[in-house]
């Protein structure tokens, strides 16, 4: 995705008491939803007051000429996140030491996390040494992990411990600090992902359109995300067996690229589905949108492995904002997204039977898919438009 260069596309810049680093590994151009999240709120936000140190990676020095955020990039990203091995211990010593001096120097007061780990611990580290405040953003998926581990479990506790404030990004994760995490309420504070709806937004179907994207003919059925596991891009390509007995002309269309790639490309041939699924794979953003506003039905069949889940799904809102009816799996946070059964639904993504049954139900009535398409629309409007999730941001800030 390409994202607005500055402040001039948002003529109400939000105002601010005391000056922000935003500490983030994950951030454009690298792709995923908390980098896109953390982009929509921090861009909104006066310049002078906020700095971003952010992950390096491909594309990042190209990516920063196009903007007028001040940005650092550092090295934050980890294969492993304990700290029991000296080289990490070290890393994170060695981070810590940087991010103290950039606090120092640009007279910051409150960092701002993008995880528990790494970026949280090392904001912890930061605050033994000089007492600066510090958030952390929590995304569920990331304390389920942590959950797994002894020394992530002992580590997180010790970043929650030290923060002023943390950020949950649906009440799925919000409970599961709480009850799991014993965090007291006055600390977890929720705010939800959002979209832009002026950029996502509905257009008429267009068959020129449809036949450069290869479905001249075709119900498709979209899916946007990294291909993981927890995605559940494998329950709906055995589900597609079945659906295309009662609607022989379905495509799945997948979007994105990811470790699970090799495997699901063996899949479809092991169940015979080639002619019914397409690996779009990485897009460009006039693509991506296309491809929101031309499907028939958006679909995330996700499903929890182990302790790792979809804490909310931004896909589903930017599906939604598109005028599309959307269907999630029933793990983690993404029923969080819609207006059951107004807007989309939820089905158990883990088995394809459930699934296919529900997708077929829906293909059946396509004049309820559009319905549910403009109720979508409205919904994602109201709720989660970035310029008010933004102000919300900006009171919870002001906190700390």
């Amino acid at each position: 995705m390409r994202y607005p260069v500055n402040n001039s596309a948002f003529p109400d810049v939000i105002p601010m008491a005391g000056r922000i680093l935003l500490f983030s590994d994950i951030f454009p151009p690298k792709t995923g939803g908390s980098g896109r999240w953390f982009w929509e709120i921090y861009s909104r936000l006066p310049r002078e007051e906020v700095l971003i140190a952010a992950g390096r990676g491909a594309g990042a020095e190209a990516f920063d000429k196009t903007h007028d955020l001040k940005m650092l990039r550092l090295p934050i990203e980890m294969r492993t996140r304990g700290i029991r091995s000296f080289s990490n211990l070290k890393h994170y010593l060695k981070l810590a030491s940087m991010v103290g001096k950039i606090v120092k120097r640009e007279k910051i007061t409150a960092i701002h996390c993008a995880r528990n780990l790494p970026e949280g611990f090392m904001a912890y580290l930061v605050q033994r040494r000089r007492g600066t405040k510090y958030l952390c953003y929590v995304h569920g998926e990331d304390v389920g992990v942590s959950s797994t581990s002894r020394e992530l479990a002992w580590m997180t506790r010790r970043v929650f411990a030290g923060a002023s404030m943390v950020v949950a990004n649906s009440n799925n994760t919000r409970n599961m600090l709480l009850k799991e995490w014993n965090l007291p309420e006055a600390k977890v504070r929720l705010l939800y992902p959002g979209v832009d709806t002026k950029r996502f937004s509905p257009v008429p179907a267009s068959e020129t359109e449809r036949a450069e994207l290869g479905w001249t003919g075709r119900k498709v059925l979209l899916t946007v995300g990294r291909l993981q596991k927890r995605k559940g891009h494998d329950c709906l390509i055995k589900a597609v067996k079945t659906i295309r007995e009662k609607h022989p002309d379905v495509l799945y269309a997948i979007l994105g690229d990811g470790e699970e790639l090799p495997h699901l490309k063996k899949l479809v041939e092991s169940e015979g589905v080639a002619d019914h699924v397409q690996f779009v794979g990485e897009v460009t953003d006039a693509i991506l949108m296309r491809c929101y506003q031309q499907c028939d039905l958006f679909v995330l069949p996700n499903r929890t492995i182990g302790k790792d889940f979809e804490g909310f799904g931004m896909v589903l809102l930017e599906a939604q904002a598109c005028g599309k009816p959307v269907v999630a799996g029933a793990s983690g946070g993404t029923a969080e997204t819609m207006q059951i059964p107004e807007t989309g639904r939820v089905v158990n993504c883990d088995t394809p039977e459930p699934l296919a049954k529900l997708l077929i139900e829906m293909l059946d009535n396509p004049a309820e898919l559009k319905a549910m398409g403009e109720r979508g629309r409205q919904w994602v409007c109201d709720r989660f438009d970035w310029d008010a999730l933004s102000r919300q941001a900006a009171s919870l800030f002001a906190e700390v």
